[in-house]
């Protein structure tokens, strides 16, 4: 459960629960409560030395590390801490004690310094719910999209697996007109009924024979599809290439049975480029369950005044000036680069265009969650390091039942 979430788990849980005042010393947190018990000897919490416990907020500084006056200005290291019931509780700097401003929305800082301060807490409180909640609904939105990316990737996924046979098929209906066309070379009374039939049969009892009867880019096909993402239209073009080339060289079909004919230079530039392509597709990270697949191939622009920004992803971020001028190169795709805990949350983008006496340029792309793809911000914190800020569902997180858990809690 991320932060965000675990803060408006315990805003919401605390709407329904009376504030209940615990006797304390004035600026100690109930966390610390343990370590000032009234009527016995106090121990600087750096165990520095012993003092008594009247001596605790006496306006004195005793303890090196300020821990004896939490409640008052003394100890130029002491920290004070709101209880901002209503709200969230802080810690301030033991100096901003009675200085006139209201930094606790529940005043308690100012007790001695007569400003005149109003308590705050339950609207800020009320207004930082209603945002959460907001933020809730839009994370809750943003994983049911999600979850559609996930089938849809897994749909594409069997969709490739399944193509091999539709694809055989659509060869062999190729193929039949090129029979056709050539029958005056090729009569059909040169070709008995009876060794059709032996054809058939030799094909159905020895399968890998039949890779080998079918073109040799439709062999390659065969093989390599299953690694394919959906490229319908172009295996396409490459069998109707291979199909017309198979035309013109008919009588070879014999010879070359049970080998692997080298392919023409068209065709040859084709398949080394899907095989690029695929190398570098299944050498991507796209998730768990491969949710962030909907990114590849894509490209989002943020305008500014006076750039266009573009996150390719997977492969490279780019700026180019608004009204005219060449691209620079930001990054081209490195890693994930989130925390452990949440590697993909951060998007690493290296190598791109060197600066002047500097580095090359580098780019973070940081992944919000959220019910659109869109890149929100970018900032160059560094000299040639950028920081793009990008929403898409693919990073939202399942959210707790918030409104389940308030009922539950409130019965308590």
């Amino acid at each position: 459960m991320s932060s965000r979430y675990v803060v408006l788990l315990t805003l919401l849980l605390g709407v329904g629960v009376s504030a209940v005042e615990v006797q304390r010393p004035r600026g100690v947190p109930l966390s610390k409560l343990q370590f000032y018990e009234e009527g016995k000897p106090f121990t600087c919490l750096d165990g520095s030395r012993t003092i008594p416990f009247d001596r605790v907020n006496d306006d004195y500084c005793d303890c090196s590390d300020g821990s004896d006056e939490p409640g008052t200005a003394a100890c130029p290291n002491g920290s004070f801490h709101c209880t901002n019931a209503g709200f969230r509780p802080v810690f301030i700097p033991s100096s901003r004690i009675n200085d006139g401003i209201c930094d606790c929305c529940d005043t308690t800082d100012e007790y001695n310094s007569g400003a005149v301060c109003q308590n705050t807490c339950r609207d800020l409180g009320r207004k930082e719910r209603e945002s959460l909640l907001k933020l809730a609904e839009i994370a809750k939105e943003g994983f049911l999209l999600k979850q559609q990316l996930i089938q849809e990737a897994k749909r594409e996924k069997y969709i490739s697996e399944a193509a091999p046979a539709p694809v055989e098929t659509a060869q062999e209906e190729i193929r039949e007109p090129v029979s056709d066309n050539d029958s005056e070379q090729y009569p059909e009374d040169d070709i008995t009924e009876d060794e059709d039939d032996d054809d058939e049969e030799d094909e159905d009892d020895d399968p890998d024979d039949g890779d080998y009867k079918v073109s040799p880019l439709s062999f390659f096909i065969k093989h390599m599809l299953e690694y394919l993402k959906i490229h319908t239209d172009s295996v396409l073009y490459m069998l109707n290439m291979q199909s017309h080339s198979a035309t013109r060289t008919p009588e070879k079909k014999d010879d070359d049975e049970g080998t692997m004919p080298p392919y023409d230079q068209e065709t040859q530039i084709l398949i080394d480029g899907k095989c690029v392509n695929l190398e570098k597709e299944i050498s991507f990270d796209f998730g768990p369950s491969s949710e962030f697949a909907y990114l590849y191939s894509q490209c989002y622009e943020l305008t500014t005044s006076e750039y266009i920004y573009r996150l390719c992803p997977f492969n490279r971020v780019s700026q180019k000036p608004k009204y005219g001028g060449s691209e620079t190169n930001l990054g081209t795709w490195g890693k994930w680069a989130g925390p452990e805990d949440n590697i993909y949350s951060m998007m690493k983008y290296e190598h791109g265009t060197g600066c002047w006496q500097g580095p090359n340029r580098s780019t973070t792309v940081k992944l919000t969650c959220g019910k659109e793809t869109v890149v929100t911000s970018t900032s160059e914190p560094s000299r040639c390091e950028y920081v793009m800020e990008f929403i898409c569902p693919a990073i939202c997180q399942e959210p707790p039942n918030l409104v389940s858990e308030e009922h539950e809690h409130e019965e308590l």
